[in-house]
């Protein structure tokens, strides 16, 4: 279902990136009338972000957009990790993931490209970004929030249910709030450069290089010979802020790695922040993306963490406005997202500061330890799949929120729904029902009668996989009952199969199916 673009929106959206974006574009299949406006005259037109990774492609497979970004994109097939000049470890995506996700390898799609496909795709259901238009700021009345806006000189108020926040680590949202945002700046100056290039490291792989003081990534973009480098610039000038160009860049790491730079198509410098706002909602407000959290580029997850809060929040606000659920449900909005948003800023920051840090300790486990810890690790098969796992964010789980109960198998209320094939020559899957957007539940070997009039009655769509020896693999235990969220997470898990516990679910937190 689309909503139709309205003056009067339901849901007003602050900042046009690709956490703006996918949040609009899911509330607008869901049936919400949203507006978002941006103060940019135009798309972004340089790759920042260019990590698309596997939860973010599965999540854009339940809206139809998951195909495209492939075929736009380049897959990351394997990565390399350099220490001072030598190569010390090599990894294949495709075997790590394979039986974790629709998806075993992220996805390289620079993010002006990425944001170009969601904005064509928002327009073709009838919702154009509002370009140059100012957020001046709102109050929250009750029930409604009134929003000044600036667009060609004019004030303009706006009425709408709620706003999101989806304007940067800068966000008007947030200071309008009175929301702290705390955490720090790493004093290395980073660049990131999009180049016409040549060399062994232009092989289409990903490469990670590290030196004494040195760090370069290099990411392959489509085309012959095109990648984006992320870097440190040279010492000396790392005082002179901003107005730096690729005649500051440290040149050791690319000469090792023999990288032959033709052409600079992009360049710009930045220092990595690690933040995280002390709330992602106030009343009628929240926070997402960069709005409430911004960390190192380490694995790639910044992008792909501010896709995972609007989906989030999409399903929940949709569910509320339509009167599926109670007001109450959007209060686990803040507890599932800043959970991770923390753990992510933490570990980053680890990473980032071994990556980076000119300790003597530091120096040793990168130039000397790593390059012998790190073979022997990525040759277990545990390891692999874990690291995938958390790079992908398939790891990513809700268990100790209120909407998350029982376990069946190895799976817990709150873990994401295992991905598995099904159908008798093994060339479906269980994901293709979760387009529905919907409440569901999923019962893989046999539901029962009960289990089947419930859902008939509570018209709460039911799938029935027969049993397969995969599915015990993926941690599911036959003829359980899941109930899995619209965002592909499992709500509920009970061994028994129990129609009882379903109703008692729902009931319980006054949700209603579509």
């Amino acid at each position: 279902m689309n909503a139709l673009p309205a003056r009067d929106p339901e849901v007003l959206i602050v900042g046009a990136g690709p956490t703006g974006l996918v949040l609009a574009l899911w509330l607008t299949r869901l049936g919400v009338r949203v507006r978002i406006v941006d103060t940019t005259t135009e798309p972004g037109t340089t790759s920042r972000a260019v990590a698309v990774q596997a939860r973010t492609l599965e999540l854009y497979g339940q809206v139809d957009l998951a195909e495209a970004v492939v075929e736009c994109g380049r897959k990351a097939l394997a990565a390399n990790l350099w220490v001072s000049g030598k190569q010390v470890a090599h990894l294949f995506f495709g075997a790590m993931g394979e039986s974790i996700s629709p998806f075993p390898y992220p996805i390289i799609y620079p993010q002006d490209e990425h944001e170009r496909l969601l904005v064509d795709r928002l327009a073709d259901s009838g919702v154009e970004v509002e370009r140059q238009t100012e957020f001046l700021g709102f109050e929250d009345a009750a029930g409604h929030v009134v929003e000044r806006l600036k667009a060609h000189g004019s004030i303009e108020m706006c009425d709408a249910a709620y706003i999101a926040g989806c304007d940067g680590s800068h966000s008007t949202v947030r200071q309008g709030l009175e929301i702290g945002f705390p955490g720090g700046t790493y004093e290395h100056v980073f660049y990131v450069a999009d180049v016409q290039a040549s060399g062994a490291a232009l092989n289409g792989e990903v490469h990670v290089a590290l030196d004494t003081t040195d760090f370069l990534a290099v990411f392959p973009l489509k085309g012959e010979g095109r990648a984006r480098l992320v870097g440190t610039t040279r010492e000396e000038v790392k005082q002179q802020g901003e107005n730096l160009s690729w005649n500051d860049v440290s040149r050791q790491v690319i000469e090792w790695m023999h990288i032959d730079v033709e052409r600079v198509n992009w360049f710009s410098t930045y220092r990595v922040h690690h933040r995280v706002a002390d709330h992602f909602r106030k009343g009628r407000a929240f926070l997402l993306g960069d709005a409430a959290h911004i960390h190192s580029p380490v694995g790639g997850q910044g992008m792909n963490t501010g896709i995972g809060d609007a989906v989030n929040l999409a399903w929940k606000l949709a569910a509320v406005l339509r009167g599926r659920a109670d007001a109450s449900l959007l209060d686990t909005y803040e507890p599932e997202r800043i959970a991770f948003a923390r753990r992510l800023v933490a570990t980053t920051d680890r990473a980032f500061t071994g990556v980076t840090s000119s300790t003597a300790l530091a120096r040793l486990v990168r130039l000397n330890i790593m390059p012998f810890v790190m073979p022997a690790l990525f040759r277990l098969a545990m390891v692999r799949r874990f690291m995938f796992r958390t790079v992908s964010q398939t790891l990513v789980n809700y268990r100790r929120s209120r909407l998350s109960v029982g376990h069946a198998g190895r799976i817990h209320g709150g873990d994401r729904l295992p991905w598995v094939k099904t159908g008798r020559n093994g060339d479906k899957d269980n994901f293709k029902s979760l387009t529905l957007l919907d409440w569901q539940i999923h019962v893989y070997g046999d539901a029962t009668p009960e289990m089947r009039m419930l859902c008939t009655s509570r018209n709460l769509p039911l799938r029935v996989f027969p049993w397969n020896p995969a599915m015990g693999r993926a941690g599911l235990r036959r003829s359980a009952v899941y109930l899995v969220r619209p965002d592909g997470y499992v709500a509920l898990a009970d061994s028994e199969g129990s129609a009882t516990a379903v109703t008692s679910y729902f009931d319980a937190r006054r949700l209603t199916p579509i």
